[in-house]
């Protein structure tokens, strides 16, 4: 429960939740392009606010209330109309990502269930998000309190990480093999569990998997070269124990219909907001605005707030069947957000039509070459015409904007563009090769004919 607010930070919230408002507003208005001035605006307001906070707070003191609450959808977001704008090298957009990550990694610590090769991208990726503040910090191109906020979500990152680090660390090389396996076979299962339909043989093949890797156990340990006992046999043991549990509860009820009817509201939302996540993660290059994601991501975590200990409950406070499956969906959904932020380009919306477009015409040029000619003059013209019809767009060489701005993203844009005029000409000299190639054919035949 979040704590009172204080009576010297209720203008603060109260001009806060105006911005929220704004961005909100802004959000959902899809008749027209973002716009940079707007986003700009709103974000040096919330700066002023934050600074007018951290004056009324204790640097040393931990704070949760309606205005840290309402302060993160502000920022949330923001970052999300950054990446919309196509400014993903900046610290406003760095936000999103790592709120995402963070959810991510804490689910993991509470699930135990992963490994280095998924630890992996994570800590790459907190690296990259980290050069992006620094470079910012450096050169002050965002107020110290934007840089102040993202490294505490950067400790927050970290500290998971490092718990999450040092429950492997304490592995013993000898089970490393086998944990990694039970890991990839416990996700098989609850992804098995949360699908429709039957899946008997899969499930009979991952049973007869789990039963081999059991019958290594002497007394329910493992045991290493020599009859050694490795140490860290608790991830192990807790990790089989568990697929066992899933795999019975698959079957006594039905297999993937294991999901309590008080539970099947939240099976239902789950599978939707799934369904559509996948979908966009499919089509994210030309139906995707970055700020659509907001309206995913606070829908999850409604839901995550409904659990208790963990584990979702019923009207009675009992836990039903079917928490594994839930969780799977729960987690997927928010994989999936991550997926979708960290795949965000450096183009503005307004030039992702012109880019995606350009994008289809450079892989339809590249098949063209591939497989060679001859060639027409008529089966190069619809590629110009696309192109003569891009450049037509440009005033000063560059792609001007709704209102006269310059959308982000030029460079990739000019790029695309530039390897499309090039292959174009490559084309069109293979066409001259070829009609030299004709001309002295047809010089031999005459030659021969006029011998003859």
């Amino acid at each position: 429960m979040s704590a009172p607010v204080a009576q010297e930070e209720l203008p603060i919230l109260e001009a806060v939740i105006n911005i929220r408002n704004r961005l909100t507003a802004l959000k959902r208005d899809r008749a027209e392009f973002i716009k940079p001035s707007d986003v700009n605006t709103l974000y040096q307001a919330v700066v002023k606010q934050v600074t007018k906070l951290n004056d009324v707070r204790d640097d040393n003191t931990t704070y949760n209330n309606r205005v840290d609450t309402t302060l993160a959808d502000v920022f949330s977001l923001l970052s999300l109309c950054y990446l919309t704008l196509g400014r993903t090298k900046e610290c406003p957009a760095v936000y999103s990502q790592l709120a995402s990550m963070r959810q991510l990694l804490s689910h993991m610590e509470e699930s135990g269930v992963y490994n280095e090769s998924d630890l992996a991208p994570f800590q790459r990726r907190l690296s990259e998000l980290r050069h992006i503040v620094q470079q910012d910090a450096e050169s002050s191109k965002h107020p110290e309190a934007m840089t102040k906020l993202l490294e505490r979500q950067f400790n927050e990152c970290d500290v998971i990480m490092r718990s999450l680090q040092g429950s492997l660390s304490v592995l013993s090389v000898e089970l490393v093999p086998i944990h990694e396996r039970l890991v990839t076979i416990r996700r098989q299962l609850v992804a098995l569990a949360a699908k429709e339909g039957s899946h008997k043989a899969e499930i009979k093949s991952l049973a007869e998997e789990l039963r081999k890797i059991d019958s290594k156990r002497v007394d329910g340990k493992f045991l290493g070269p020599g009859g050694i006992m490795p140490a860290s046999q608790a991830l192990c043991t807790s990790l089989i124990e568990e697929c066992f549990d899933i795999l019975q509860q698959i079957k006594a009820q039905d297999e993937s219909k294991n999901v309590a009817s008080s539970l099947k509201p939240i099976h239902d939302r789950l599978n939707q907001l799934r369904a559509e996540l996948e979908n966009l993660v499919l089509t994210h290059r030309w139906s995707l605005r970055e700020t659509d994601l907001y309206n995913y991501s606070m829908s999850l975590h409604e839901i995550d707030k409904m659990r208790i200990d963990g584990k979702f409950v019923d009207t009675e406070g009992n836990r039903p069947p079917g928490q594994y499956v839930l969780l799977y969906l729960l987690r997927r959904c928010y994989g999936l957000i991550y997926r979708l932020l960290s795949s965000s380009e450096p183009v503005s919306e307004e030039l992702i039509p012109i880019a995606n477009k350009l994008s289809t015409v450079k892989k339809c040029l590249n098949e063209v070459y591939k497989f060679g000619g001859p060639f027409t003059p008529r089966d190069l013209y619809p590629y110009q015409l696309a192109l003569h019809q891009i450049d037509s767009m440009r005033k000063d060489g560059r792609f001007v904007g709704v209102g006269g701005n310059i959308p982000e993203g030029q460079g990739i844009v000019m790029a695309h563009l530039n390897e499309c005029h090039e292959l174009l000409e490559m084309l069109k000299e293979s066409m001259g090769e070829n009609e030299d190639d004709q001309d002295y054919d047809d010089e031999d035949e005459t030659e021969t004919e006029v011998a003859e």
